[in-house]
């Protein structure tokens, strides 16, 4: 299995087979307009200029399930990425990417790459640990997405490789699609 058996809406409302982008390495993210990571969508837009050339996509999720942090609706959240960050990669409808309504693509992210922790020198990680400790328990041992921007790396045959957590230095990303590229 691969993430080329997927389908998902795109921020248009069409249905994408994930098929459509074989060959490439991609960045599979959940998004959210509102929160403190929002500013990854600067060095996800940068990545993607750096390296579309070579055959790299950023497919780019909206999702509300953390703190509300991705209000409106598609149209609007299209509308500040692209005034805010003039975003050029592929994005999709806003989805659940955890719980019974988790668009499956996200179930079988999960499934290939499960959390493995938090940067520690992250300054957000304690906040994101206490909340999480908080209100799950035993998070640390649950496969789900804990917060916004966790990103999913795919190799060239749809294959999932690595899970960067959101606290993940963006520099680690960078250096795992060159290796793959």
């Amino acid at each position: 299995m691969s993430i080329y058996e997927y389908k998902a809406e795109n921020v248009y409302g069409d249905e994408v087979s994930l098929k459509d982008y074989e060959g490439k390495v991609l960045v599979i993210v959940n998004s959210a307009t509102k929160c403190g990571f929002t500013p990854q969508y600067d060095d996800l837009q940068a990545l993607y200029e750096r390296f579309n050339e070579q055959g790299f996509d950023v497919l780019e999720f909206p999702c509300d399930q953390f703190g509300k942090q991705a209000p409106g609706t598609n149209e609007e959240i299209a509308s500040f990425c692209d005034a805010r960050f003039g975003l050029k990669f592929s994005r999709f409808s806003k989805v659940d990417v955890n719980g019974p309504d988790a668009l499956p693509l996200f179930q079988y992210l999960q499934k290939e790459k499960g959390f493995e922790g938090f940067d520690p020198e992250h300054p957000l990680t304690p906040m994101l640990e206490s909340n999480l400790e908080r209100m799950h328990p035993n998070y640390k041992k649950e496969a789900d997405i804990k917060w916004n921007f966790t990103k999913f790396l795919i190799n060239r045959d749809g294959n999932v490789v690595e899970r960067f957590e959101p606290t993940a230095d963006m520099d680690l990303v960078r250096e795992a699609i060159e290796r793959l590229l």
